[in-house]
């Protein structure tokens, strides 16, 4: 991608696009920067691949259906400001357009396919900064209705869509909609959401990174690829359990914020429900890991090449560092500071 000028134009239209609907002071602004957002995005996904076209093609056509009933809602609304029944039913309009561009649930229908046909560098950038200015949006216009059930749907769906998949596109895509879950939980009381999709874009991030290294796009190829180095292996699979927000990890942090925020306003229920289903996705990352931790798990000894050499290796270990042992780095620094 960093090699093609025309690409860097589109990334560069692309953040441009994203800072304008979060700066804009009026709906239709950020209309304007949701749709240069979205018409920079559609040539960074197709790279003359059957696939990546399939995928552009959906991601447009869902985008563009949720960009017509965003401006159609925000027309009705600036039409008709005063009128209580015809406000209550645009900002839910409002809102479901902007759930559906996030990808979060009920609308979540097309985040996996399109994850399946996209590079990991484009799924990387579908999943952390394709969501900002939708979730920056969301977070103006709170239908409280509306989010409980989309909280509660994005989690359920998230844990349970990743179950039975096979392709890790597909498990990253399910496990972004269930942070999008926590995140819109987070949202429901304060500003948290800001931080937790901070830890969640530096987590998803790392496992990208490494995915993408090694050209890996399925699970069987996690337990024969490269695992005749072991340090490698403990690394991704301490970064999974992070992003599934085990305790000992940095995944964890935000979580607790989160745990914190809606015990403090009585949100015992949701809270509770949130726990469960993020329960169930440590339990398919779990999955991964269990047979590649066992000591008698068969591995190819073949590959000669050592990764260490490259500086790309080097920066790998340096975030599955972090990402391993961050909780207690902020914790010793909270305890002395």
């Amino acid at each position: 991608m960093f090699n093609n000028s025309s690409k860097i134009m589109f990334l560069a239209i692309l953040m441009m696009g994203t800072l304008i609907a979060i700066s804009a002071n009026s709906w239709m602004g950020a209309w304007m920067g949701l749709e240069i957002n979205l018409l920079a995005f559609i040539p960074l996904m197709s790279d003359n691949k059957l696939m990546s076209t399939e995928a552009s093609l959906k991601y447009f056509l869902t985008q563009a259906l949720a960009s017509s009933v965003f401006l159609f809602a925000v027309i009705l609304f600036l039409l008709n400001t005063g009128k209580s029944n015809s406000d209550y039913l645009m900002e839910m309009i409002i809102f479901s357009s902007l759930l559906l561009k996030s990808g979060s649930a009920p609308f979540h229908f097309w985040f996996p396919n399109v994850m399946e046909g996209l590079s990991w560098i484009n799924a990387l950038i579908l999943m952390t900064w394709q969501k900002i200015a939708p979730l920056m949006l969301i977070s103006y216009v709170i239908f409280k209705p509306l989010i409980i059930i989309s909280i509660i749907l994005s989690s359920l769906i998230g844990a349970l869509g990743g179950l039975n998949q096979t392709s890790l596109r597909k498990l990253m895509a399910y496990s972004s909609i269930n942070h999008l879950g926590w995140m819109l939980a987070a949202m429901y009381n304060s500003n948290i959401w800001l931080v937790y999709f901070l830890f969640y874009t530096f987590l998803t991030f790392s496992m990208v990174f490494m995915f993408n290294m090694f050209k890996i796009s399925y699970i069987n190829q996690l337990f024969s690829l490269f695992f005749h180095e072991k340090s490698i292996k403990f690394f991704l699979f301490f970064n999974l359990l992070s992003l599934g927000g085990l305790p000992p990890f940095l995944g964890f942090l935000p979580k607790m914020f989160v745990i914190q925020s809606l015990t403090m306003n009585n949100q015992l229920f949701l809270l509770t429900f949130l726990v469960m289903m993020t329960l169930i996705t440590l339990y398919f990352y779990m999955r991964l890991c269990y047979s590649a931790f066992m000591l008698n798990y068969y591995e190819n000894n073949w590959m000669t090449f050592s990764y260490y050499k490259s500086s790309n290796m080097k920066l790998l270990l340096i975030f599955s560092y972090i990402s391993t042992f961050g909780l207690f780095l902020t914790s010793s620094l909270y305890f002395f500071f």
